[in-house]
């Protein structure tokens, strides 16, 4: 494994990042009624995951902070994909948008999983100067 310098090169970060954009613009075509419910949710959650794991990089000097920063990413992007739930059961979005949606955010979950469950790959290069 290369030593990964930045939170910006972790592929989870870059897909997160990815999806959420995908899920601002589908949100726009939403409904003016759900800006300020449905639309507001779907975006707050999705966006936060990449901001939890740069956050998470950040403490990743204490594995048990990084991996508690790295779980409540895992939540948001559940939370993320109940919203997709929510957004295929009124219409806003078609099954097979639902798919592959739910699909990218199944993804960030295995790989945030996947750091959950092997911090020290990540936190043995954080060093305090």
């Amino acid at each position: 494994m290369a030593v990964i310098k930045s939170f910006r090169e972790l592929e989870v970060y870059q897909l997160a990042l990815a999806e959420a954009k995908k899920l601002f613009v589908i949100t726009k075509g939403f409904p003016k009624d759900e800006t300020y419910s449905m639309s507001s949710q779907i975006r707050r959650s999705s966006r936060a995951v990449s901001a939890m794991i740069a956050e998470s990089w950040a403490r990743r000097i204490y594995p048990a902070a990084f991996v508690s920063k790295l779980d409540e990413a895992l939540g948001e992007a559940m939370e993320t994909q109940a919203w997709l739930d929510n957004a295929l059961n009124c219409d806003y979005i078609n099954a097979t948008q639902h798919v592959e949606l739910n699909d990218a955010w199944q993804h960030v979950g295995a790989m945030l999983n996947k750091m959950i469950h092997n911090p020290d790959d990540f936190c043995k290069s954080a060093i305090r100067k």
